[in-house]
């Protein structure tokens, strides 16, 4: 016996407050796995950071390396000028010599102030990536407790849930599959 108008009304009606009950349940819990996949990017951008900071700190280093080599190469060439110096025949060479002295203590001094520059980025580098440790930190504990609320929202709505799935299959099959259709194309635009 084919249900009457009123009677298919009812059964749309109970199959809309169950869906609602349904996107009340989802919508509960809404934000939270939105909110987790974002502090979970946060976190990748956090460790994306962090090594990008290694990395610069590691150029760095190599750099005071390379100055520091540079440094003790022009300390050699100085001491081979100067002993240089004290066999020189003319004016013109002892000038020669002079100037070259004095371009290796140039490169001596430049040498030591970007020392001090990749010195002072090393540690600046250094106090950034505690910064973002910390904040790392904070994030992550974040992340365990929005996990836990969301782990608890689900268990707890978990039973009612499933019990609403069941009450809506039974009302979907008092409804023409026609009518069901309509119904749903309508719920979805």
């Amino acid at each position: 016996m084919e249900a009457t108008v009123p009677q298919k009304l009812e059964t749309l009606l109970k199959l809309q407050a169950l869906d609602s009950k349904l996107d009340e349940i989802v919508k509960m819990r809404g934000d939270l796995p939105e909110e987790i996949r974002d502090l979970e990017d946060e976190l990748i951008g956090f460790g994306t950071r962090i090594k990008k900071f290694e990395t610069e700190i590691e150029g760095f280093k190599e750099e005071i390396s390379n100055r520091k080599n540079a440094s003790k190469e022009s300390e050699k060439l100085i001491k081979k000028y100067i002993d240089q110096q004290s066999n020189v025949r003319n004016n013109r060479e002892y000038d020669a010599i002079s100037k070259e002295i004095e371009l290796q203590q140039l490169d001596i001094q430049l040498a030591e102030k970007k020392i001090k520059e990749a010195t002072l980025k090393i540690d600046s580098r250094n106090l950034e990536i505690e910064a973002i440790k910390n904040s790392l930190s904070e994030r992550e504990k974040d992340l365990a407790n929005k996990k836990s609320e969301l782990e608890i929202l689900v268990s707890e709505s978990l039973e009612e849930e499933t019990k609403i799935q069941k009450d809506r299959e039974k009302v979907q099959k008092q409804l023409e599959e026609r009518l069901y259709q309509s119904y749903n194309r309508l719920r979805h635009n």
